[in-house]
């Protein structure tokens, strides 16, 4: 869990020498802005000289500027409105040709996840999940808003392999709750959430273990409100601070899941696909398509 930087700078305000005071108001006042400074810009900001911003740093508790400013991001992940998100990454790309900006920043710092995410994943964490998956009665699954994205993806593949998947959908916690009343120590609950954390999800993952079920929550972070009600944590990094949600790593490692619970029920999924392949062939639900030999040979 992260310490709450704001409350310790406001403690230890009396202490702070002058140009520590005006750093610890400034952040106290703007953390938004500050967890994306540099020492040396924040310190021309606030003006004090850049020793001065590492200084306070290792004064409220962190061994350098980067922890400390890792905190901050961490604090304003379920903080930031959709307006302050717009102000941040107006700030972050600029200049003259912006739509080659965007796209190349987005699209490197959606890499920069994945690799993260891989680097960081508990391999034994995953494998837990895939044996309680494949060994569960019932599987329950919920994202809300953005969230609801990846839990129709995995709710789709699921009930491909499993003939006992349900997708929560609703528009209010009693529908919620309706929908997963009979869920029991046998099952499994997949909460998937990611900032700005979604209370009914958080409700729905408490009463799921309440009633025995094993929780297996997607998140994306150890500090995040489905971390302490998991018993598996599958983490996905996905820190993008505009107003749009960076799901990259999160579908990843989902699809990761997906492809491991269905080299698990490999016999059953051949079937399974045998048996939807003439359904699709029967009711046309796929376009047929030429490949290149076909086409020359036409």
């Amino acid at each position: 869990m992260p310490m709450d930087l704001l409350a310790v700078i406001e403690r230890k305000m009396p202490t702070f020498s002058k140009g520590q005071k005006l750093i610890g108001r400034f952040i106290t006042q703007h953390y938004d802005k500050a967890a994306f400074m540099t020492a040396s810009r924040l310190g021309d900001t606030v003006g004090v000289s850049e020793s001065t911003v590492v200084r306070f740093a290792t004064e409220v508790g962190f061994e350098g500027y980067p922890q400390l400013q890792k905190n901050l991001q961490e604090i304003i992940r379920n903080r930031l409105t959709t307006v302050q998100r717009m102000d941040i990454i107006d700030g972050q790309i600029g200049g003259e040709d912006i739509l080659s900006s965007v796209l190349s920043r987005v699209l490197t710092q959606d890499s920069e996840k994945i690799r993260r995410t891989l680097e960081e994943t508990d391999r034994a964490a995953f494998a837990q999940a895939v044996e309680a998956i494949v060994t569960a009665r019932e599987v329950y699954i919920l994202g809300i808003r953005s969230s609801s994205m990846l839990a129709s993806f995995l709710a789709f593949y699921f009930n491909q392999i499993f003939p006992h998947v349900r997708c929560i959908n609703s528009n209010s916690t009693s529908e919620t709750f309706e929908q997963m009343f009979r869920i029991g120590k046998e099952d499994v609950f997949i909460p998937i959430s990611f900032p700005r954390y979604s209370q009914r999800t958080l409700k729905a993952a408490r009463y799921a273990k309440s009633r025995g079920a094993t929780v297996i929550a997607i998140t994306d972070s150890t500090s995040a409100p489905l971390a302490q009600a998991a018993d598996i944590l599958l983490l996905a990094r996905s820190e993008m601070a505009s107003f749009v949600d960076s799901l990259v790593a999160p579908l990843s490692v989902i699809n990761a899941l997906i492809v491991a619970v269905g080299l698990r029920k490999k016999d059953e999924i051949t079937r399974t696909y045998a048996t939807l392949e003439s359904i699709w062939e029967e009711y046309q639900v796929y376009e047929k398509t030429e490949g290149p030999e076909e086409k020359q040979g036409s």
